[in-house]
């Protein structure tokens, strides 16, 4: 038998061997290349919420005008967006989590879904209610309940396939993430680092959910995933190994097990160097003099790899945290030169203010500078060391315990929470949401109880001083050289995700409910007042030959959590209700889903 014979033999057999592999990957990448979907909260792995869709262009963007809208019969702060493939819409709510599946035809809806979970979950959820989004892959629908059960559903009928939970609300701990898929995993995190959660990521079997691997952020090297001779950090103005028990060395005693950490935000995939990247939370107790040491590896850029979890390089941004500076904003990945020098990066904006460019394949440091030229808790970030350098005036550890600092800018709030930016592909440019809130803050002494809140701090918020008066901006960052382009002062706090396209247009959503187009030079192009404040994240998709535009308004999150939770006093809400006081002038709650879209001609 000749050589070609046999091979043609053996490829059936050889298909059946490759079959159940390649199946095992998820369609999620290739659904992310047409853009007439929105088949990833992000937009695609890179975390750029950009669309190569440009029938809606800066010409044209005036002419928007209300397509049709779709309440999800909630109330409390809607964080995320919907999603789109093919010809459906799948839409969730905060607590209690329903999802939604919508014709697109005719906004039918085809199924809906709403767990039962038990209402004791929402006084251990920190800053309101949120969910920030469902995900798909391979016909299914990822939701995580904020009772921290992953659920996956059919994405034809909503029937539950498979549900685990993930963690333990009664010791504080609740998710509110969106879960991501990449390949034949889904990932989720946990929240709960103001209840003394211990954090960390899971991946799961997209088909079954089993646990396929498990890291925390702090403790042995064994449950991080790290490797001391080969997982690499920046020190000294190169890389290095992280050596053995560097989370251990630096916390005291036993308090890693309640060293936060936590792992609700957005996370990114390179599929080249097959790397999963995401940020940790602030440690806990807000009182840094109770852990003293850098308290690794909180407030940390991961660089994890997908198929081990095993951790290739780490870089923590705000060692023994004084702020409450949590890492976990989006890490966007895109191919520049910096000085000169072509790299394959990774840009993240920080709650603490910093703007930083690493290079993700080597995790070096290449560039990190402050997005608010109002930032004054360091003067900036020493290079060498990877690390900022505190203004002893604002250091709340040095000041001590029931002293207090006043001026700090920004507040633990920070510069960007949560709000993803957008990375436009066609200018080169971020053009990022941001808080320009400064505040006081007074950390006392605080025990640990299971499920009782460990934060051990007040806080008071108010807006930049010696500024525009407002508390925020919607600026565009170029990221090479880490200074701001063009900024654009808002009354409050930009806390909606940012969309830029290829017609030339940047979307993003206020806190008192305007949803907003401006041009790549940051003129006004057109807005229009939505029933709610936006917190949610705008996105783009097209519909037989048409594009649109949506955004979920529904005020809450921690900026508006005054008005969400109904409190009054000005140092409720972790500082926040103070410090958005008059955001009750201008919204109201809701919970409603508007689409745009060109009249037809």
């Amino acid at each position: 038998m000749s050589f070609p014979t046999r091979l043609i033999r053996w490829l059936p057999c050889l298909a059946l061997l490759a079959g159940p592999a390649l199946a095992a990957n998820s369609d999620v990448e290739q659904l992310t290349k047409d853009p007439k979907n929105w088949a990833m909260q992000s937009g695609n792995f890179a975390n750029h919420r950009y669309s190569e869709l440009k029938q809606i262009n800066s010409k044209n963007a005036k002419n928007l005008q209300v397509a049709w809208t779709f309440s999800t019969g909630v109330l409390r702060g809607h964080e995320g967006g919907p999603l789109v493939i093919g010809d459906t819409m799948y839409i969730h709510s905060p607590f209690p989590n329903k999802v939604f599946a919508i014709a697109l035809e005719d906004q039918a809806i085809r199924w809906k879904y709403e767990p039962k979970q038990d209402p004791t979950v929402i006084p251990v959820m920190c800053c309101d209610t949120v969910n920030r989004g469902v995900a798909y892959a391979n016909g299914k629908i990822f939701l995580q309940q904020a009772d921290t059960t992953l659920v996956a559903l059919d994405a034809k009928t909503g029937a539950e396939l498979w549900k685990v939970k993930v963690g333990d609300p009664k010791i504080g701990e609740t998710t509110t993430n969106t879960p991501h898929v990449f390949k034949d995993k889904v990932l989720t995190g946990i929240s709960g680092g103001e209840f003394g959660v211990r954090g960390r990521i899971t991946a799961h079997d997209i088909n079954t959910g089993k646990v396929m691997w498990k890291a925390y952020s702090t403790g042995p090297d064994n449950e991080l995933l790290v490797d001391p001779a080969k997982t690499m950090t920046w020190t000294d103005g190169k890389m290095a190994p992280i050596g053995p028990d560097s989370s251990l060395k630096s916390w005291q005693g036993d308090q890693w097990k309640l060293g936060g950490g936590t792992t609700w935000g957005w996370y990114s995939y390179d599929p080249a160097l097959n790397l999963v990247y995401y940020g940790t939370g602030n440690p806990s107790t807000w009182n840094p003099r109770q852990r003293p040491g850098d308290n690794k590896w909180s407030m940390t850029i991961f660089a994890r790899d997908l198929d081990t979890g095993q951790a290739k390089w780490v870089y923590q941004m705000t060692p023994h945290d004084e702020w409450d500076y949590d890492g976990v904003n989006e890490m966007i990945l895109a191919d520049m030169k910096v000085k000169g020098q072509a790299r394959k990066a990774l840009v993240h904006f920080d709650r603490n203010g910093f703007a930083y460019t690493l290079d993700r394949v080597s995790g070096e440091l290449l560039v990190a500078e402050k997005f608010d030229p109002k930032v004054n808790w360091a003067t900036h970030v020493d290079m060498k060391s990877g690390r900022p350098q505190v203004v002893a005036k604002y250091s709340t550890d040095k000041n001590g315990p029931d002293v207090n600092s006043k001026g700090i800018c920004p507040s633990a709030l920070g510069t960007k929470d949560q709000q993803p930016a957008t990375y436009s592909r066609k200018t080169g440019l971020f053009y990022v949401p941001t808080n320009h809130v400064c505040m006081d803050y007074e950390p006392f002494q605080i025990e640990y109880t299971a499920g009782q809140p460990y934060v051990g701090s007040t806080l008071s918020m108010y807006a930049a001083p010696n500024s525009h008066g407002g508390l925020g901006n919607f600026i565009a960052w170029d990221a090479s050289a880490g200074k701001i382009v063009w900024s654009k002062p808002e009354k409050f706090s930009v806390w909606s995700g940012a969309l830029s396209t290829a017609g030339d247009v940047v979307f993003y959503g206020t806190l008192e409910g305007h949803i907003k187009a401006v041009d790549n030079n940051g003129k006004e192009l057109w807005k229009f007042k939505t029933p709610s404040g936006i917190i949610g994240n705008v996105h783009t998709w097209e519909y037989k030959g048409k594009q649109y535009i949506g955004v979920l308004s529904g005020i809450g999150g921690w900026a508006g959590i005054g008005l969400a939770a109904g409190l009054t006093k000005g140092t409720e809400g972790l500082g926040a209700v103070g410090g958005y006081k008059d955001l009750a002038k201008y919204t109201e709650l809701g919970g409603v889903l508007t689409v745009f879209a060109l009249p037809d001609r």
